[in-house]
């Protein structure tokens, strides 16, 4: 499969294109950013040969299977359903939408397409969730009941790479 990756020298952007690099017959052919010189510059750095300011251009070429948009909330549902107009699949980072209307209409766009479409809530990958996983496989523990919650405490409105938003 040939990957394009929307925002891909953010925080998640990037956490992405490392998982990737880990997968068999999976290549990044397109990287998107909002800033020419930066997204030109990671290009370079990891070796991925298109690089774009503008979604339309990567969803436009025939060397791209599916996108991952690690693009801000606000443009997610936009850029779902237009990954998936251009025959696309699509997973989209968390939050799907940023309203139920926008969740919906990615959705009805997903079902009228066929194409995959997943919010990236893929939390298998967390080491936390692995060591334990990696323990009821092994007999180790015998699970009667889980909880799982996740807080963060943000101070500042920054992203996971601690940089300003």
């Amino acid at each position: 499969m040939r990957i394009c990756v929307a925002g891909a020298y953010g925080a998640f952007g990037i956490k992405h294109l490392d998982a990737l690099a880990n997968i068999d017959g999976v290549e990044v052919t397109s990287v998107m950013g909002p800033t020419e010189e930066k997204i030109k510059a990671f290009a370079e750095e990891r070796g991925v040969g298109h690089w774009a300011t503008s979604l339309d251009e990567c969803l436009a070429r025939d060397d791209v299977d599916g996108v991952i948009l690690s693009t801000p909330t606000q443009m997610h549902a936009e850029q779902a359903i237009a990954c998936m107009d251009a025959g696309k699949h699509v997973l989209v980072e968390i939050p799907m939408a940023d309203s139920l209307a926008d969740s919906q209409a990615v959705v009805a766009k997903q079902k009228e397409t066929g194409l995959v479409a997943m919010a990236g809530q893929v939390r298998r990958f967390n080491p936390s969730h692995q060591w334990i996983k990696n323990k009821i496989d092994a007999g180790e523990l015998k699970v009667q009941q889980m909880d799982v919650q996740t807080y963060f405490f943000r101070r500042t409105n920054t992203n996971a790479k601690g940089e300003p938003r």
